[in-house]
């Protein structure tokens, strides 16, 4: 299973920039890993009217790593805030304001993985659960060869051998 945490970063000031990397902080080893996803890039209040502000994330692709931007804010109008759905499954994730002072806002979630020991335990339970149910299949099988032909076929009797009885509706 994943927990999902908040995220939230603000770039302030010309040039400002913020990594998210948190297995560069000698975090636990988490199977499944870490997984940013941004849903939405705003600027504060006091960000300077007329200002274009520019956000740019640098991060890995398939390949090799890639800068771009993200999202163009400008203070006064419409276009102060922008919805976003970015997903990051590969840490460091590089966020840089390359144009404006901001404040830009950035928000998602950070999803972690499973640690390494859950998946540990898992594997038991599983083998626990596999074995009683080779435990329980053969005891089943050894029950039918024991019983005559006859006596396998089942019967479905309600209680006291009695018939359901359906719902009468009274029209009035």
């Amino acid at each position: 299973m994943a927990d999902e945490y908040f995220y939230a970063l603000t770039l302030k000031g010309a040039k400002s920039t913020e990594v998210w990397d948190p297995e560069g902080k000698g975090t636990e080893d988490f199977n499944g890993g870490h997984k940013l996803i941004i849903k939405q890039a705003l600027l504060g209040p006091e960000a300077t009217e007329g200002e274009v502000n520019v956000v740019q994330v640098e991060a890995m692709t398939w390949k090799d790593s890639v800068k771009i931007p993200v999202a163009t804010l400008k203070a006064g109008g419409a276009n102060n805030q922008v919805l976003l759905d970015l997903s990051f499954p590969d840490p460091p994730v590089t966020f840089s304001l390359v144009q404006g002072s901001g404040p830009v806002h950035i928000i998602g979630h950070h999803l972690i993985g499973s640690s390494m020991e859950e998946f540990d335990d898992m594997d038991e339970v599983i083998d626990e659960m596999d074995e009683d149910d080779e435990g329980e299949e053969g005891a089943e099988e050894d029950e039918e060869d024991d019983e005559p032909k006859s006596k396998k076929a089942k019967t479905t009797n309600n209680t006291k051998g009695k018939t359901p009885v359906k719902n009468k509706v009274n029209k009035k």
